[in-house]
């Protein structure tokens, strides 16, 4: 029997094992993928992307009381336990200054990036009531996203959408003159190139299968805009860095993930040119993979 995912957030709700016998009884179809391994525990094939959809539309149902969620097939289908993580250590973030965690609608995030999944935003508004603006620059994921509000009419209060027009922007042509967000979110492309993220993705699949898979699956999906860009992280958070400067006074906390630990000295060296007040690194470790969200303000206390 597997035991408590202790590395997860003490308030994640994934912590426990998967219960497949509740998951099954949310989406009937699941129980075609799942299976007893070598260990005697019930679990999927994590390298094939229908079984890790059908899990997320489960988990998302099961946990967070989300109806019809579905994402396209060549869409990034990501995990949920370790998207919790990010929404849990950002209400960490914002209690510090009130020594409780803020809820409701007047505490206002925004999802740079949110894709056709909409995982932050529907994390944040079913576990704290935040609201939420996604934003992208893909229309069919933005479409797709607005799919899932509509099949969620609890959620239509929570969530807005934007199209971000620009690729060289980030916050330009999104936030408005008058708008104020307790905080900003982004899981960014780690890629710098198409060969780059098909080459990540069969190491990925390797592992998962312990195999030699010859033609890389994007088991967990992914677009373009998705998985790769110019520079790769580096560059697109840089880039980040140098806009949030613009909107210093609307956002109270910037944070990203950065998964490549050798980018953050660059990246604080950044931010403490342009002057952020305070700087936090906050460690999140899910499984094997050890990921980093990276906040900065320029709002003094």
């Amino acid at each position: 029997m597997s035991t408590e995912k202790s590395s997860l957030h003490t308030r994640n709700l994934h912590r426990d094992p998967y219960d497949f016998d509740k998951l099954i009884s949310c989406v009937p179809e699941l129980k075609h993928y799942v299976f007893i391994n070598s260990y005697q525990t019930a679990t999927i094939n994590f390298s094939l992307p229908k079984a890790v959809k059908l899990l997320n539309k489960a988990l998302l149902q099961h946990f967070y009381n989300v109806k019809s969620w579905d994402i396209p097939e060549n869409n990034l289908c990501p995990p949920i336990p370790g998207r919790a993580d990010y929404v849990h250590y950002i209400a960490d973030l914002l209690a510090e200054q009130q020594n409780e965690i803020p809820t409701g609608i007047s505490v206002k995030g925004l999802d740079i990036g949110t894709g056709a999944n909409l995982v932050y935003p529907l994390i944040a508004g079913k576990s704290y009531g935040w609201k939420m603006l996604g934003t992208d620059i893909n229309k069919d994921s933005l479409e797709n996203a607005q799919k899932i509000i509509d099949h969620n009419p609890d959620l239509l209060s929570l969530i807005e959408l934007r199209l971000q027009s620009n690729s060289d922007h980030i916050f330009k042509n999104i936030i408005e003159p008058k708008e104020r967000f307790a905080f900003s979110m982004c899981n960014p492309p780690f890629h710098d190139s198409e060969e780059s993220a098909l080459k990540g993705n069969l190491r990925k699949t390797k592992n998962l299968n312990k195999s030699k898979t010859e033609k890389p699956l994007l088991n967990f999906g992914g677009q373009q805009s998705e998985l790769w860009c110019e520079g790769g992280e580096l560059a697109f958070i840089s880039k980040m860095i140098n806009e949030s400067v613009l909107y210093s006074s609307q956002v109270l906390w910037f944070t990203c993930l950065v998964s490549k630990k050798d980018n953050l000295f660059k990246l604080t060296s950044l931010l403490k040119k342009l002057k952020a007040v305070e700087i936090k690194t906050i460690d999140m470790a899910q499984g094997q993979k050890i990921s980093r969200i990276l906040a900065w303000t320029f709002v003094p206390q």
